[in-house]
């Protein structure tokens, strides 16, 4: 296909994302106030508890086998390698743009954590029904387009609600600290006083590891330092954040499809309970419209956020629609070229849109939670969000023409 043909193939999916967001926005807006914020509070929930682990879950148990199990196995690297570089690349852009330390653990998360599971739910099976798609037939496109999102979205979900949280949660408490005096300026990045107990009251972990204070002289060795770090990482991990609704549906979903006995009698026509695989199914179908009407509602209050650093916002968006795609091209294609990505279309595609995503909706329910940075994230979400219909339409189609 020409560049034109796959051009309009990737951006039709984003076109139907931005119009049911729109009418997500005008259903939040006061006058209206069918998405107020009490219901999206409540379809929220209904969302996070049912309609996306009943896609997770089903989506999986249908098409991960004992046999095709073992050719994913790059997908969680490939997740991982996605925080990883956004992480070093927030790094730079906190050095920078110097935004206000409230903000640190904020920006962290932006660049680390992409929107893994909602909006490739939504494209990938919009580029899959598009007259011309590229990656075959639409009923297999989606059956296993859906199952390599799926998985994405619940590999996703574990490192947001372990690695992005905790940032997240440490960098509130150290601004919070020092708002109210108990830090000083040169204390800000230093090991707090055993007084305070720093495992429970304000920990470090992997906040420190990422902003590290030069000034610190203590003579410990590197094996000793990662050890240090990696129990305090280990003594502040929220395992019930960590075990989200969408991550129980995926480890059912992938012990129902991966065992065979109980494959045989809850996947497909002619299993015996096979009416529970298509309930869940059938409720997983509403995560789609639901999720992105959602994301329009919540994007209202970037409108009616405060001021935020420019050039913060400018690095964000650099970040997530720049420099990680690029650098998630060199990380797949290298991965394909060394044999270790199964040589596949679609999957191959899902690998490298997942470098291109906008930051993930949690991070503002984390930025409510913890009190810090709501309406500057509101404000980076308008943005990056408003950026992303053409940054992601423009890298879909490169992706497009590079694995076709």
């Amino acid at each position: 296909m020409g560049f034109v043909e796959l051009l309009y193939v990737a951006s039709l999916p984003v076109v139907k994302v931005l119009l049911i967001t729109a009418l997500g926005l005008f259903l939040a807006i006061d006058y209206i106030d069918v998405l107020g914020a009490d219901a999206r509070s409540k379809v929220n929930n209904l969302v996070f508890y049912v309609f996306n682990p009943s896609m997770v879950g089903s989506n999986l148990a249908e098409t991960l086998t004992s046999e095709n199990v073992l050719t994913l196995w790059f997908m969680p690297v490939n997740v991982l390698s996605t925080f990883i570089l956004g992480s070093a690349l927030a790094w730079f852009v906190i050095k920078i743009t110097r935004p206000p330390k409230h903000l640190e653990g904020l920006i962290l998360g932006c660049c680390s954590a992409g929107n893994l599971g909602n909006l490739p739910i939504i494209i990938i099976p919009a580029i899959c029904k598009e007259k011309g798609s590229p990656f075959g037939d639409p009923d297999l496109c989606h059956k296993y387009g859906m199952a390599y999102v799926s998985l994405s979205m619940a590999i996703g979900a574990v490192l947001l609600w372990t690695y992005v949280f905790n940032i997240m949660r440490i960098s509130s408490n150290k601004a919070k600290l020092m708002t109210s005096g108990v830090l000083s300026d040169s204390q800000q990045n230093n090991n707090i006083s055993e007084t305070l107990n720093p495992a429970k009251d304000v920990p470090e972990d992997a906040y420190a590891l990422l902003l590290p204070n030069t000034e610190f002289q203590e003579k410990v060795s590197f094996s000793d330092k990662i050890k240090r770090h990696l129990k305090k990482i280990s003594d502040n991990i929220n395992f019930k954040t960590i075990f989200a609704p969408s991550t129980i549906g995926a480890i059912i979903g992938f012990c129902i499809g991966v065992i065979t006995p109980i494959r045989k009698f809850m996947v497909g026509n002619d299993a015996p309970f096979h009416v529970v695989e298509d309930s869940a199914a059938m409720l997983g179908e509403a995560a789609i419209p639901t999720v992105t009407l959602i994301l329009g509602a919540n994007l209202l209050k970037g409108l009616k956020g405060t001021s935020t650093p420019t050039w913060t916002i400018v690095g964000i968006i650099a970040v997530r629609y720049i420099f990680l795609p690029i650098l998630g091209v060199v990380v797949v294609q290298g991965a394909i070229k060394l044999g270790l990505v199964q040589p596949d279309p679609l999957y191959q595609f899902v690998l490298l849109l997942q470098y291109a995503m906008p930051p993930a909706m949690n991070i503002g329910t984390m930025a409510q939670l913890f009190r810090s940075g709501e309406s500057e994230c509101s404000v980076i979400m308008l943005w990056s969000y408003a950026f992303a219909s053409i940054a992601v339409t423009l890298w879909s189609t490169y992706f497009m023409w590079l694995v076709v």
